[in-house]
């Protein structure tokens, strides 16, 4: 992962570097801001390659942004991108019959290759996600992919969907060398926002392959979320995790055979994550208090569970985090 912030240039040359070098020649955009306002300029970003994808978080002051036909022309990209508004909201068009605003939460998508305008509608300015997919990587040959004009997300069924995969392949990104499954993963996830973001504007079905096979990998993301999220409940069942999700048990469960690991094994797992991060953070807390936290439905029960996954007592691991500081 790359990282870059306007702290590493001199505060007088901050925004025209970031309008020559980052916005032009790194996301091929033109930046303008008034003059009087470029001294308290700050922008920062993330870069990292995702799956066939490049995955962007971007955070900056106020400015206004415009992807005109030269700029496309010197920096074309035959792309879709996928964006997610982090904070505030803004307006996003380029054309009347297009024009949109984004609130906070929000997501939309577009062609890189068609012209657009953007800016914050605050004072707090920018705060997004944007996903940049080849379209020689989403598998369509579909003309229409070629026309995708800004435009937002309208299906409220698909928001919870898609904020899943994001935060999702956020945290694989951030993980990237730690393990050998994150490739694959961030390449399952950035294959289901590309086509999540064709089914909402109609180019692909959600009962074809693509389709089905995107809902499948988002579903499964939001269901480990809504997992983490109720935790700390004993008596969490997969008719609750399933009601949420808005699918029958049966599919839930298809959802984790799929992924090697059963519902219950998966709350097994996670319960046990939290319950060691709790340790390392907490040195001090009960471990009893921290069983319970973490949803398990005693202490003798966490134990066992404990021991068997990790070959030593919570007490143990707790000392050995401890001496490892």
């Amino acid at each position: 992962m790359y990282r870059w912030c306007t702290d590493e240039v001199e505060p007088h040359d901050r925004f025209d570097f970031w309008r020559e070098v980052r916005a032009k020649g790194l996301f091929g955009v033109t930046a303008e801001l008034e003059h009087e306002q470029r001294a308290g300029f700050y922008g920062e970003f993330s870069l990292s390659q995702a799956g066939n994808g490049a995955l962007v978080e971007l955070k900056a002051s106020s400015y206004a942004v415009e992807r005109s036909q030269t700029d496309i022309g010197y920096a074309p990209g035959d792309s879709i991108c996928v964006y997610q508004q982090l904070g505030g909201g803004g307006w996003f068009g380029g054309m009347r019959s297009s024009d949109f605003a984004i609130a906070h939460g929000g997501f939309a998508t577009s062609h890189t290759d068609l012209p657009y305008r953007t800016r914050p509608l605050g004072a707090s300015g920018f705060h997004l996600r944007i996903l940049k997919i080849p379209v020689s990587g989403l598998a369509t040959e579909d003309k229409r992919t070629h026309e995708l004009a800004p435009k937002v997300f309208n299906d409220p069924a698909l928001a919870p969907l898609l904020d899943a995969c994001f935060a999702d392949l956020g945290e694989a990104a951030a993980n990237e060398g730690s393990s050998g499954a994150v490739p694959l993963v961030q390449a399952l996830l950035v294959q289901a926002l590309g086509h999540l973001a064709l089914i909402e504007r109609g180019i692909v079905r959600p009962g074809s392959r693509r389709g089905q096979a995107a809902l499948r990998t988002a579903r499964l993301s939001l269901a480990r979320r809504l997992i983490a999220r109720h935790l700390q409940e004993p008596d969490l069942a997969p008719a609750q995790v399933a009601d949420l999700l808005g699918v029958s048990v049966r599919h839930l469960h298809m959802l984790f055979e799929v992924a090697d690991r059963s519902f219950s094994q998966t709350v097994t797992e996670e319960r046990l994550k939290q319950s060691r991060r709790l340790m390392r953070e907490a040195p001090e807390r009960l471990i009893a208090d921290i069983a319970s936290a973490c949803g398990f439905e005693s202490l003798a029960t966490y134990y066992r569970v404990f021991n068997a996954a990790y070959g030593m007592a919570p007490g143990d691991f707790r000392a050995q985090a401890a001496g490892a500081r």
